[in-house]
């Protein structure tokens, strides 16, 4: 049997033809099957027998843990989350008595106080809540999860926001990572979108995070706002890089404003065109890579000692609802409005709206809106997609044995197309092995969508973004 092939994953050919050929919209699987095939037919009676059913597990893994929190004090036009815009800070004192009551439900069922190896606060903005109302939550979460010392703990920064001490005070906290937005430093790009933000602010927010003892810094970057041009952006890029970020995500715009209402306050005349947009991917991929960083997958580069390329390197990448982690194989508990979790074979979601949720923790139950229980067929696609997202690769020898599965008739369906990406450069595949080529590597939301039967089989009202 193939234990590996002569492709390395850190490898990759941008095939700017290609590309424009091949690009579509699609999921961005940090799921499978997506959240767009959750159902409301799962009920929170299903997800507390989910989360019953992990004290009896042999072995159980310690878990994963996000906390949504929904409060910004001001739209960003580009904005697709579930947010909040308020400036009462009291809002928030409110949210936070039935976040201790979800948390309280939801240990109750697990019967005992879990280890827990992430944790993840994203918003909306986390850093909304002041000094003490982050505080406060992280002594909830501690009261009921015991927190391990080789863990990842994350938080979502917005610079404008936050006060040299805040950094200090989240190292306390136990925070050892910190996801900083940014978005563009160029002024006339920020004034579109409604997020002013100077370079100096987001310079002193790192820089005090590091001496701190924050050992990870990521930096978010959109490409396909309005007013950017290639030069603006080679010139965003560099002062990046000035920062010196450990992870840097380099996120492609997708402009649905009959979906998220923020985006109707943007001028489309002023969006950079497709051609503009790939002209500056191509140029970030090529600056960033000629600085020494390693391309993880999709739109995420790390330094070459990063956790996440170090996985990449050694076969351990994985991803999840936060993206890519070294911790994904997890179950992972969602708490707050609109949060997801996977529990075992389900997902589940809880309510959007806060007048959902907070009724729904009055009546004592757990605020799961929809969900899914995964059946074999969505366990099997699941384990396809994510080996080709994160290891670019896909011992057919290795799932045929434990799936007992022959792979060429169970996908029949899909040989005609795992042939076509094969002439077209993006795949190999030999009946053992399935490799992505390098110049598969930045169609890679293509090739996954080549497993998902859901996409092919049944229709959905979402509306996806550009695979690249």
């Amino acid at each position: 049997m193939k234990t590996t092939h002569p492709f390395s994953p850190a490898h990759f050919e941008f095939d700017r033809q290609l590309i424009e050929r091949l690009e579509g919209s699609g999921p961005r699987y940090t799921s499978y099957p997506t959240a767009d095939r959750f159902l409301p037919g799962f009920t929170p009676d299903d997800y507390q027998n989910k989360l019953k059913q992990r004290q009896i597990g042999a072995n159980r893994r310690p878990v994963s843990l996000y906390a949504h929190i929904p409060f910004c004090n001001t739209v960003c036009y580009y904005c697709a989350c579930n947010k909040i815009i308020t400036k009462d800070k009291s809002k928030a004192d409110r949210y936070l008595d039935y976040l201790e009551k979800e948390i309280s439900l939801v240990a109750e069922q697990l019967g005992g106080r879990e280890k827990a190896i992430q944790l993840h606060f994203g918003g909306g903005t986390p850093t909304f809540l002041s000094d003490a109302q982050l505080e406060r939550l992280m002594g909830i979460l501690k009261t009921h999860f015991e927190f391990m010392s080789d863990g990842e703990y994350s938080i979502e920064i917005d610079p404008r926001k936050v006060e040299r001490e805040t950094m200090f005070r989240l190292a306390e906290y136990g925070f050892n990572r910190i996801s900083v937005g940014v978005q563009d430093f160029n002024p006339e790009v920020q004034l579109a979108v409604n997020r002013v933000q100077s370079e100096e602010e987001t310079r002193q927010v790192i820089e005090a995070g590091r001496e701190a003892g924050i050992k990870s810094v990521s930096l978010d970057l959109i490409y396909g706002l309005p007013l950017q041009t290639r030069d603006s952006m080679l010139q965003t890029l560099e002062t990046a890089l000035n920062l010196s970020p450990d992870r840097l995500a380099l996120y492609n715009y997708a402009h649905l404003p009959t979906v998220f209402m923020p985006q109707r306050r943007i001028n489309e005349s002023e969006l950079p065109s497709t051609s503009v947009k790939l002209d500056i991917l191509q140029d970030a991929v090529k600056m960033l890579t000629d600085a020494g960083y390693v391309f993880i997958g999709m739109d995420h580069f790390a330094k070459p000692d990063d956790e996440l390329a170090v996985a990449l390197r050694q076969g351990r990448l994985q991803r999840n609802f936060q993206g890519y982690s070294t911790h994904a194989d997890c179950d992972m508990l969602g708490f707050g409005v609109s949060s997801i979790g996977k529990v075992g074979s389900c997902y589940s979601q809880n309510e959007k709206t806060l007048e959902d949720y907070y009724a729904a923790l009055d009546q004592g139950r757990l605020p799961v809106a929809r969900g899914l229980t995964l059946d074999s067929d969505d366990v099997l696609r699941r384990t396809i997609i994510q080996s080709l997202m994160c290891r670019f690769a896909l011992s057919v020898e290795a799932l045929e044995e434990i799936h007992g599965i022959n792979f060429a008739q169970y996908f029949a369906a899909e040989m005609p197309k795992i042939r076509e990406f094969q002439q077209e450069g993006l795949l190999d595949f030999d009946g053992d092995f399935l490799m992505v080529m390098p110049k598969g590597r930045f169609l890679i939301r293509n090739i996954a969508m080549l497993f998902d039967r859901h996409l092919r089989e049944r229709q959905t009202h979402a509306r996806y973004s550009k695979t690249i």
